[in-house]
């Protein structure tokens, strides 16, 4: 069979036909697999994001738990500076009693120690002076013996 110019033409449209059937087929495979990627990509947006959000709400939850922590820590320090202060005003306050106590004894003894030494001298002075009058009154007796 002779080739007929006419078939050519119908063997070259098939071509083109089967061409543009492939190169269809060949668009819709890569438009299947540029979706395919864009919903990776959107999948792989949101997993990040989804990620991002939990990591976020993980640090606010544990930033809260420091936070209430220190607080607490606050509270404790403070209540234990509030009790050394009033302990030290107590022991303050018990030894300014002391002081004052032992103040007064000293006092007390002081103003003793005086008086049993002013009585002491006026005993001394009493004395002396009875002394005294019994040396006079002997001596008188021993001249009145010896002028006899």
């Amino acid at each position: 069979m002779p080739s007929n110019p006419g078939d050519r033409g119908g063997d070259t449209g098939l071509e083109a036909q089967q061409e543009l059937r492939d190169l269809k087929n060949q668009v819709a495979a890569m438009r299947e697999r540029l979706e395919t990627a864009n919903a990776d990509q959107q999948t792989a947006v949101v997993r990040a994001v989804s990620q991002a959000a939990a990591e976020a709400a993980l640090l606010k939850s544990t930033i809260t738990a420091l936070r209430e922590e220190l607080e607490t820590e606050r509270g404790r320090r403070d209540e234990a500076v509030t009790a050394a202060v009033t302990q030290s005003q107590d022991l303050i306050a018990q030894l300014k009693g002391t002081v004052a106590a032992l103040r007064d004894e000293l006092e007390r003894r002081n103003a003793g120690a005086e008086e049993s030494l002013f009585q002491a001298r006026a005993a001394d002075r009493s004395e002396i002076a009875q002394l005294q009058a019994t040396i006079r009154q002997l001596r008188e007796a021993l001249e009145s013996v010896q002028s006899r």
